[in-house]
């Protein structure tokens, strides 16, 4: 029985940090919400939880989406995929968690809208 113990034990001083654990950085409403990012002006993605992507633009524009729901896994992942048929990503549009160690395809999930925010430090 104690064996048992010791690995649960240490399983949970080597956990990573749940998505739960991370800390969204604050942001300001920057204007009016957006249905649709042009996916040639997105420089880059920055998932901050299971519920929260910031997409920053070729601008340097900051875009954030909150999902309507949590996406099981994207915090941890940290990774997604989606696939559309013009060069939009849309409020409409769903994506996928890739998840690590060839698990195959995570949750798949809906989108929010796309708010223009700063973020505040």
């Amino acid at each position: 029985m104690r064996p048992l113990l010791f690995v649960l034990a240490a399983a949970a001083i080597v956990a990573p940090l749940s998505a739960k654990d991370k800390e969204v950085p604050p942001a300001t409403p920057a204007g009016p919400a957006v249905d649709c990012v042009n996916l040639s002006q997105v420089r880059e993605t920055h998932v901050r939880s299971d519920q929260v992507i910031d997409f920053e633009m070729n601008n340097r524009k900051i875009l954030r989406n909150t999902l309507p729901s949590a996406c099981p896994g994207l915090g941890f992942e940290e990774r997604f995929a989606y696939s559309v048929s013009t060069n939009q990503l849309c409020s409409v549009d769903t994506i996928t968690v890739l998840q690590s160690g060839g698990a195959g395809p995570g949750p798949r999930c809906g989108l929010g809208k796309f708010q223009p925010v700063t973020i505040t430090k």
